[in-house]
């Protein structure tokens, strides 16, 4: 993507975060996103993450309400947190902020109509970023377990910001590398905003039938 530069301060041409760090701290890794999670929250955020994992619902009613852009920057610094292999962070992050590309994605999204969401991240494979020794193959699945951990830190935190999301799974990859002109390949999206309603839990599986102990 194109880049914007701001001192030593870079983000995307098209999104700039609400707040930016006045000093920059070579010994960072990334001085942006670590000032965006370190700063204050806007609102009361739930902090305690076992009841952020029990009240996580794939949402697909949001209501017409605008995230805000704090929250959207919590979201995305919270998937740079994501364990990588080797550290070398095998994916990339496109944010999909066109109206007229939301429609043309619920096509390629197999005409599901939430993905016209308030906030849509596309969690794209970046096998390219890893820097081992390895196989194409095994590059590749290093790259699939980044973005889709990622994806699933981000999910998080939108739940502990007060909003919803759901994953999105089935896709036409082509079409949609086409719409947001990349030849990197989609792993999932991430459709985000405010619930029109809360929702239960459902069932899950007994614990005997989700764990098996090995000795």
């Amino acid at each position: 993507m194109d880049l914007k530069k701001d001192g030593e301060k870079i983000y995307p041409l098209g999104y700039e975060p609400q707040e930016k760090p006045d000093v920059v701290d070579d010994n960072i890794r990334n001085n942006l996103l670590d000032f965006i999670l370190k700063s204050g929250p806007s609102e009361v955020v739930d902090t305690d993450l076992f009841a952020v994992m029990a009240k996580r619902r794939s949402t697909r009613k949001f209501l017409d309400k605008p995230v805000e852009t704090t929250k959207v920057d919590k979201i995305i610094a919270a998937a740079d947190t994501a364990p990588t292999a080797g550290n070398f962070q095998g994916f990339e992050i496109f944010y999909i902020k066109s109206p007229e590309k939301k429609k043309l994605l619920v096509k390629a999204c197999n005409k599901q109509p939430y993905v016209d969401a308030p906030v849509v991240l596309i969690f794209c494979k970046n096998p390219s970023r890893v820097k081992f020794d390895f196989p194409d193959y095994i590059l590749k699945k290093f790259a699939i377990q980044d973005a889709t951990l990622a994806a699933g830190y981000s999910q998080l935190a939108a739940q502990a910001l007060g909003l919803s999301s759901i994953w999105i799974g089935m896709f036409d990859e082509q079409k949609v590398m086409d719409l947001i002109e990349t030849d990197l390949i989609p792993s999932s999206v991430l459709c985000i905003g405010y619930p029109e309603q809360t929702k239960f839990p459902k069932p899950r599986r007994n614990l005997k039938d989700l764990v098996h102990v090995t000795w």
